[in-house]
């Protein structure tokens, strides 16, 4: 049995992306309650028509909660209910007895940092049916975990890592009073530092190697191997990334996975994939725990590793449905045939499509240039407003 493949979605255009590229399931946060509060995430309003989705959907509540936000948490829960969600992801006691009361199914958060069997053991008393384990473990760990219980085991696949344990950390809060642990980190691990010797005055920048911001979990190199684990289901990080990074990552996985099912995924085949990972959104690739402690995998830029950038072109300001072409207005840059233009919309998701073609005034063009309207076939549908961007290396 292939494991579930679970995205994040941290808005419709995320949301739609995961599932257009071939995602299992997604999860998701409402605004203000759970660990992405820089995601733009969903209103309550939001979860009727979430749940009408042809994929599981899990409801992510895992923040601190005070006893002042436990009737905002009651609400929450009960419309996720009455709108099929499938599961909420949660890890407070007070929110597993509430989701537990309604009839809601519990997945445990990786915040709860289940790292043994007896842990886990203890948490299946109170009705929890999957874990999503600690990220601290071996492959050997999570492969003993999962042959020792009937429980549903998650891990993460790919995505960003925190310094600190399973993400609880208080630099953010200290700094920025932004609290990791309420999903308002804002990451000033990620940036330079200078640290100084107050004795000599001797300063030392620690930027070449940012010892406070790990590279990024990859397991493409030995997807196999977790797939074999008979692990039940394969997360990826990024709720607060791009529709586009959502899209990329999701369809390399969910390649890998499928031919994994086929007998027919190869080391080249993760070679390749692996490469088109590179060409999303990150800080760099590292194997976590899997393989062993990540000694010195630190990220070496302070941001964006990947070569492949976009370039917000414009607007999509009409759509042919009969001809497949898309009016769109080069709002902030030009493009020519040849360039490689990315569609996002929150009903779209992506639409990625190599301009073969430009016709201006009823012209056939090569070029065009900032402030034209111009006509480019695409192969997929797009809408009205949906942003377009040039892909450039």
């Amino acid at each position: 049995m292939k494991p579930e493949l679970l995205a994040p979605a941290g808005d419709w255009a995320m949301l739609n992306a995961a599932v257009n590229a071939g995602a299992d399931a997604v999860y998701f946060g409402v605004k203000d309650m759970n660990m992405r509060h820089s995601a733009r995430n969903f209103s309550i309003d939001d979860l009727k028509k979430i749940g009408k989705l042809n994929v599981k959907k899990y409801l992510a509540l895992n923040t601190v909660v005070f006893d002042d936000e436990l009737e905002d948490i009651k609400k929450v829960l009960q419309e996720a209910y009455s709108s099929n969600i499938d599961a909420v992801i949660c890890w407070d006691m007070s929110v597993l007895e509430i989701a537990k009361e309604l009839g809601l199914t519990v997945h445990l958060s990786t915040q709860a940092s289940v790292s043994n069997l007896k842990s886990l053991q203890f948490y299946e008393k109170y009705g929890v049916k999957r874990f999503i384990l600690a990220r601290e473990l071996s492959l050997d760990q999570v492969k003993n975990i999962k042959s020792n219980s009937s429980a549903e085991i998650e891990c993460f696949i790919h995505g960003a890592m925190c310094v600190s344990v399973s993400g609880r950390c208080f630099m953010s809060q200290f700094l920025d009073n932004k609290s990791a642990n309420c999903g308002k980190c804002f990451q000033p691990c990620r940036r330079p530092y200078i640290i100084k010797d107050k004795e000599t005055g001797f300063e030392l920048e620690v930027g070449d190697n940012y010892v406070l911001s790990p590279k990024d979990l990859c397991t493409m190199p030995f997807i196999d191997r977790l797939i074999e684990s008979k692990i039940d289901a394969l997360k990826i990080e990024g709720r607060s990334k791009t529709p586009e990074y959502v899209d990329a990552v999701v369809r390399a996985y969910r390649a890998a996975i499928d031919a994994h099912e086929n007998n027919e995924l190869t080391e080249e085949l993760k070679s390749s994939l692996t490469k088109d990972l590179a060409k999303a959104y990150n800080r760099s690739f590292s194997s976590g725990f899997y393989l062993g402690k990540p000694l010195n995998e630190w990220a070496s830029s302070e941001g964006n590793a990947s070569e492949v950038k976009k370039i917000e072109v414009g607007k999509v300001t009409g759509y042919y449905g009969r001809s497949g072409v898309a009016a769109i207005r080069a709002e902030c840059e030009g493009f020519s045939v040849g360039d490689t233009l990315m569609v996002i919309g929150s009903t779209t998701g992506i639409v990625r499509q190599k301009v073969e073609s430009i016709e201006l005034d009823k012209k056939q063009v090569s070029a065009i240039n900032k402030g034209d309207w111009a006509g480019v076939k695409l192969g997929k549908l797009v809408r009205e407003n949906d942003r377009v961007y040039k892909i450039i290396s």
